[in-house]
């Protein structure tokens, strides 16, 4: 019943919220002018020592120069290493490399020096005779570098106090807040778990979603009930008062539903109630009976349990799903509802129309997931794409540049898009390239810039030819 389709949507928009609200590090805003001399030395320290990671892990961060100053042994140990992948893949790092990367010219003497300090260190042979060797392990083992061999190197002091706003106190300032910057991955696990929850917990709201509409004609029924108890009762009741068509607050569907055993018990472990939003209720009960489905639908010299189901559906097709009324008071509820409510709405009007062709008398409710590898798909995209957002970056990375585009000027979202698609594209080999791509274009038309769907269908089909030539990608 939540289809892929909301699974994708849902997924897109927990991925674009984790990643906005944190990034493997997080990294230090810069200073003011107004602030002090020792704070503004410290963040060029801090910047310097974060490029200096990349430097000796063999990544060029000096934009006028070429080659190594590293010796060729300059080692896989390093260059593969977890952490490292993740800062180059920081958008804020590579705003930092921009800013600062030319200012690194003052430590080439020093490079050769400590790259050897490093790999002769006991440090290093234990990172390197480990099983595995992952972010905690990587993030454990600079952070040791820095302490015990870069911050204590009197070649690194030295090629450091050639800046001439070098403060001892900003020294010691920038080194922790490098220290700081890399250790925050820990407090990001944190946040990632949180994530994987609320993603669950979106879904879980859709299908509340799916039953508290379900029953809101139950409760527009009621009040139009009211309504007429109060005609009968007031001082001087007409005919029509006293003897009103009850064909509407008779409607088998509504009945039906009224009854469930099922939604009986999933109100019991989710309460959900529409008597708190009278005002709405009264305003969309207005619009139903001054339509011209109702009137048409009171007319009908005829009643049955299909006539009473497509009266229901037209009404959630026409007046109800269209109208500001419940968009509005799904504001209130939930902050899931309302890019739920489409498709929820598909789906009780397929629950409606099934009821009015059946030949029972109860309502059958759509399951939850049409099986467990859709339950577990959300789940497992989600993660899946947080693991490998930075190789599936470089991907995206690599044809932005050929085509000449400012990968730092890219709406987020796009890249959010771009990265779960792919995603889905490597782990799931039954589903088809076409289909993969046209769900995330449609994705992008309506969640992203108008340019948007364009932009990330050329850049997938870039992307998904270079994995095929690869052979990282056995499908087309």
């Amino acid at each position: 019943m939540i289809n892929r389709v909301l699974i994708r949507i849902k997924v897109v928009q927990m991925l674009y919220s984790y990643l906005l609200t944190q990034s493997e590090f997080r990294i230090e805003p810069a200073p003011s002018a107004d602030d002090s001399a020792d704070s503004r030395y410290a963040y060029r320290l801090y910047a310097s020592l974060l490029m200096l990671v990349l430097e000796l892990s063999g990544r060029r961060v000096q934009p006028d120069k070429t080659g190594s100053h590293l010796p060729p042994v300059s080692n896989k140990y390093l260059s593969s290493g977890v952490m490292v992948n993740a800062l180059m893949s920081n958008n804020d790092i590579r705003s930092i490399i921009a800013r600062y990367g030319s200012s690194m010219n003052i430590y080439d003497g020093c490079l050769e020096t400590l790259f050897n300090e490093i790999v002769n260190s006991a440090p290093y042979r234990s990172y390197t005779h480990a099983k595995e060797r992952d972010l905690s392990r990587d993030v454990m083992f600079w952070t040791t570098v820095i302490r015990t061999i870069i911050a204590k190197s009197a070649d690194f002091t030295e090629a450091s106090r050639r800046d001439p706003s070098f403060t001892l106190a900003g020294f010691d300032r920038g080194v922790a807040m490098t220290l700081r910057t890399l250790e925050s991955y820990g407090d990001n696990r944190r946040l990632f778990s949180d994530a994987v929850k609320s993603l669950e917990s979106s879904l879980d709201k859709a299908y509340e979603l799916y039953h508290a509409l379900l029953w809101l004609p139950v409760e527009l029924t009621r009040v139009q009930e009211e309504k007429l108890d109060t005609a009968r009762n007031k001082y001087l009741p007409t005919d029509d008062d006293l003897n009103p068509s009850l064909k509407f607050v008779d409607n088998r569907f509504t009945g039906a539903i009224a009854k469930s055993e099922e939604m009986e018990e999933f109100f019991k472990e989710n309460p959900f109630t529409w008597t708190d939003d009278p005002i709405m209720l009264r305003s969309l009960l207005g619009k139903i009976l001054a339509s011209d489905i109702y009137r048409d639908y009171m007319a009908s010299g005829t009643t049955s349990k299909e006539e009473d189901c497509e009266f229901w559906r037209q009404v959630f097709k026409q007046i109800i799903l269209p109208g500001d009324d419940i968009a509005e008071a799904l504001e209130s509820k939930s902050v899931y509802w309302n890019d739920d409510l489409d498709i929820m709405g598909t789906f009780v009007m397929k629950t409606i129309k099934r009821f009015g062709s059946s030949e029972g008398d109860a309502v059958v409710m759509l399951p939850k997931y049409k099986d467990e590898e859709d339950a577990a798909f959300g789940a497992e995209l989600f993660i899946s794409a947080v693991k490998n957002k930075d190789t599936y970056r470089s991907y995206i990375d690599r044809f932005i540049n050929q085509e000449q585009w400012d990968s730092e000027r890219l709406a987020l979202m796009d890249i959010v898009i771009m990265i779960a698609a792919i995603t889905e594209l490597m782990d799931y080999p039954a589903i088809p390239v076409p289909v993969t791509v046209n769900e995330y274009v449609e994705i992008a038309n309506s969640y992203s810039t108008p340019r948007s769907g364009q932009f990330i269908n050329g850049i997938l089909s870039s992307v998904i030819k270079y994995l095929n030539s690869e052979k990282i990608l056995l499908k087309s």
